[in-house]
């Protein structure tokens, strides 16, 4: 699986498990509040100050290093 940041925060948190402790350790601690499911990853990043490329990116070699 391969993460971009036009996702939306409700799909990613979906579709693997160690998605959500990612984004609440990177400082993402609403991940269920009704709004925050519809935002993208991008947009959430802007809000919380984080580098989304980086972000995804970090996701993205843990994923992909469990597959």
């Amino acid at each position: 699986m391969q993460i971009h940041k036009d996702m939306l925060i409700g799909d990613l948190v979906q579709a693997h498990e160690l998605i959500a402790p990612m984004l609440m350790r990177a400082g993402m601690h609403c991940l269920g509040c009704p709004s925050a499911q519809g935002e993208t990853l991008e947009e959430a990043c802007m809000v919380h100050g984080i580098d989304c490329d980086t972000l995804v990116s970090g996701i993205n070699e843990v994923l992909a290093e469990r597959a």
